[in-house]
């Protein structure tokens, strides 16, 4: 059997450097549950939602990520940080190894647009192998409503999707049943792991690849250690979720090509949406006649 362990830290997030922050916690994990192999954090945990603390590949933020990443010989994935990169700014995650490496860099494809607006979409989807163990994806907070991400990244063989969001919107019932649907449309572990104040409004969920809720978070500081099983994904990909669909054969086999992804379809009802922007508070005619209440 080819089990690892994963956890999610959920922490208060401020607007400035939570590095020290971060690295208590991690301290007080590994403390606490010595077995954990990797720890995700929440989206822009490093500096909170503030474009102002972008850094380049390699800069403060990372090189403390390298030494986290050693000190407890973890995988670790930090949540991210804004990140300058040929003059633009991108809401980007690395991924260390226990050595303290860099393996690979993610970069938010969906920024939450309208209100992300500081940041350049990424273009390049994310896995990377654990050795002897399998495969991971990335996705980070508002990737997950869109399933191509989902689809790419399970059709690239990843079986554990490690989602760091900063969410604390009046939408935040959808992202938690989006990451619960996504567990069982893709067959995949998510670790869906929020941050608090500035990093969000909690409650980081963990799902089973048949959409069973591992953990259900509160709005709490929460150190979540989790155990994952890969046969467990690769039985029920193989047998269906719960001896049920198997949904990636049935996408695989499909008889059925998606036009709405090709150059000739007609997007004449996505164009008549308008344009992306903010929403504006209502422009309201003003009252006629005596508006004195009447006594």
């Amino acid at each position: 059997m080819t089990h690892f362990n994963v956890a999610g830290i959920q922490m208060h997030i401020g607007m400035k450097s939570n590095l020290e922050e971060m690295n208590r916690r991690l301290d007080l994990l590994m403390h606490l549950y010595p077995w954990v192999e990797m720890v995700v954090f929440s989206e822009l945990a490093a500096n909170g939602p503030n474009p102002a603390s972008a850094q380049p590949m390699g800069g403060e933020n990372e090189q403390a990520f390298a030494k986290m990443a050693q000190k407890h010989n973890i995988w670790l994935i930090p949540g991210g940080m804004f990140e300058k990169k040929d003059g633009r700014i991108y809401n980007m995650t690395p991924v260390l190894n226990p050595e303290g490496e860099i393996v690979t860099r993610y970069r938010k494809m969906f920024p939450f647009t309208p209100y992300e607006d500081a940041t350049e979409p990424g273009d390049e989807f994310c896995v990377f192998d654990v050795p002897g163990v399998g495969r991971f994806g990335v996705a980070i907070c508002y990737d997950l409503w869109f399933p191509e991400v989902m689809r790419t990244l399970t059709s690239m063989g990843a079986e554990v999707i490690i989602n760091p969001v900063l969410a604390h919107f009046v939408d935040r019932p959808a992202d938690l049943a989006i990451a619960q649907a996504s567990a069982a449309m893709f067959q995949s572990y998510v670790f869906h792991i929020n941050g608090l104040l500035a990093g969000g409004n909690g409650y980081s969920r963990v799902v089973d690849p048949a959409g069973q809720l591992l953990h259900d978070g509160n709005v709490q500081e929460e150190l979540i250690p989790i155990e994952v099983d890969f046969d467990l994904v690769r039985r029920q990909r193989e047998r269906g979720l719960l001896g049920m669909g198997q949904v990636l054969k049935s996408f695989r086999d499909r008889k059925v090509n998606f036009d709405v992804y090709s150059e000739h379809f007609d997007h004449s009802y996505l164009n008549s949406l308008g344009v992306l922007v903010k929403p504006e508070r209502p422009q309201r005619a003003a009252p006629q006649g005596n508006t004195q209440p009447k006594t």
